[in-house]
């Protein structure tokens, strides 16, 4: 279903942003049983932009990148991506939209165990249909980009944790998605990976083009954001300006 989003007026506290958001969320609110994760949130992200969405733990920060991604539908609000309703999408229309114009890196990576690394980074591509040798000749190249040469075959359990993420990374980028969302991509690793994943995070979106979205409550990893956006109690509190370069952490 396709449309033109309302355009109401900036709430207090809310995202404010232009009209032509890639990405934008209106009064969203989600429940857990009687726990409201999400109490009304509002946000808008352009397309390009590398936002950082920050918070203390159980803020809503999560539950706001599930609810923009398809994953989970809102129980009240609007989210839209590139004009479409996502939350009026049903059930298989929204696992396409994931499948197609979206990449996602969660914290622990989430490979399939049984497969080889270069079968889990060609995995969106093989369900999306391409043949197999096809698929793992895609696939095949982000082994050399993303410093992994040489682990094409190694399984999940054979990869240090900064390998398994960044095998995770590839995965997330080989169908060249609109959005990438990473949901605290770096917590279970240190600081020396966690730096690795985010500089090659950054640089494959921005050679993408593509818009970065990624829940953390690190200031290190936030400091490769164009922008902030910090959730409390389940409303979007605190919007910094976009700047105007790419940031990253000092060296």
């Amino acid at each position: 279903m396709t449309g033109t989003p309302t355009d109401p007026a900036p709430q207090p506290g809310g995202a404010g942003a232009s009209a032509d958001a890639l990405i934008r969320a209106r009064g969203v609110t989600r429940s857990f049983g009687a726990t409201e994760a999400l109490r009304g949130a509002d946000v808008d992200i352009a397309a390009g932009e590398i936002v950082a969405v920050m918070g203390p733990s159980g803020s809503g920060k999560s539950t706001l990148l599930h609810c923009l991604a398809g994953i989970l539908t809102p129980d009240a609000g609007e989210v839209w991506f590139a004009g479409d309703r996502v939350d009026r999408l049903g059930d298989r229309a929204r696992t396409e939209l994931r499948r197609r114009r979206f990449g996602f890196v969660f914290q622990f990576g989430q490979l399939v165990p049984e497969l080889p690394a270069i079968e889990n980074v060609a995995l969106p591509l093989l369900l999306e249909g391409r043949p197999r040798a096809a698929a793992l000749a895609e696939a095949a190249p982000w082994f050399d980009r993303l410093g992994l040469g040489g682990l094409e075959q190694r399984r999940p359990g054979g990869l240090s944790g900064g390998e398994a993420q960044r095998v995770a990374l590839a995965r997330a980028l080989v169908t060249g998605p609109a959005v990438v969302f990473a949901d605290e991509p770096t917590g279970s690793l240190d600081s020396l990976a966690g730096e690795l994943v985010m500089d090659l995070l950054v640089d494959s979106a921005r050679a993408q083009g593509a818009t970065v979205v990624v829940v953390t409550h690190e200031a290190r990893v936030a400091a490769y954001a164009d922008r902030e956006v910090v959730v409390r109690d389940g409303r979007v509190l605190t919007l910094t300006p976009a700047r105007p370069t790419p940031a990253g952490l000092a060296r």
